[in-house]
């Protein structure tokens, strides 16, 4: 099954330069609520995913940090403390099944590396439900 079925586009998402500054990062993410968003660099390539977690933990392990220096560091000096693996638009829906675990969405590339959106974990369990026959039933699996 070709996963392209599952893609929520690049022009429907967020994403975060991976320049912008640490406020600016928390004020996005704020906004627009998420708790994770896909960092692309300026040619559109998937950096890697930047989540409240990994702000926290950085603004916590930098001594001496002020709110106010968030507004001149970058997002790139934040280390992320569980990487989000992308996947190849050209991967099989077992591949999205097992990132699915760990991940609550999974950034999609083309052969270039540049980020073309994300499959929700919400997608994948919506279409295994679906498969396993559960859908409108009262069945439940033991």
């Amino acid at each position: 099954m070709n996963i392209a079925f599952f893609l929520t586009p690049k022009s429907e998402l967020v994403t975060l330069d991976e320049h912008i500054t640490i406020r600016q990062a928390m004020e996005i993410m704020e906004y627009h609520r998420y708790t994770a968003v896909s960092v692309i660099d300026r040619k559109g390539r998937y950096v890697d995913a930047l989540s409240e977690g990994d702000i926290l933990w950085h603004l916590k392990h930098k001594e001496g940090l002020i709110f106010k220096d968030t507004e001149r560091e970058s997002i790139d000096t934040i280390k992320r403390h569980r990487p989000t693996a992308s996947v190849s638009i050209n991967s099989n829906i077992e591949s999205l099944i097992e990132l699915s675990s760990s991940q609550s969405f999974i950034p999609v590339v083309d052969d270039q590396n540049v980020f073309i959106g994300i499959i929700k974990r919400s997608d994948i369990i919506h279409f295994c439900i679906d498969k396993l026959g559960l859908k409108d039933t009262d069945e439940r699996i033991a």
